[in-house]
């Protein structure tokens, strides 16, 4: 079996697991993606999915689901996801290979 795009730490997994207990009727997972913005040009995006969009992949790790938004996979190949708290900030953390740089306060990377 091949490896999947995304690695999920077990915080990562847990967090999920958390929102999806708090989502909406229909919520089947959450969806990884990247928009345009930032420093760097690229920022991660994590949203609730209900279902795969055509050619996307699916994750399914540690009892969690995890949707790769298709235009996402070439940036992500290898990344792991992780989930951090602390003392002013929390959130989903991710640790990208493929990522050449970040910007100074790291919410945007470039490739």
């Amino acid at each position: 079996m091949a490896e999947p795009i995304i690695n999920l730490t077990d915080a990562a997994a847990d967090r999920v697991r958390t929102l999806m207990e708090k989502a909406d009727e229909g919520a089947s997972g959450v969806r990884v993606g990247l928009s345009t913005r930032g420093c760097s040009g690229l920022s991660y995006v994590v949203e609730y999915a209900k279902e795969a969009k055509q050619f996307e992949e699916v994750i399914e790790d540690k009892g969690v689901r995890v949707f790769v938004d298709p235009a996402a996979t070439m940036f992500l190949i290898g990344a792991t996801m992780d989930y951090r708290e602390g003392k002013f900030e929390s959130g989903f953390v991710f640790e990208n290979p493929n990522a050449k740089g970040t910007c100074g306060c790291g919410e945007s990377f470039h490739v």
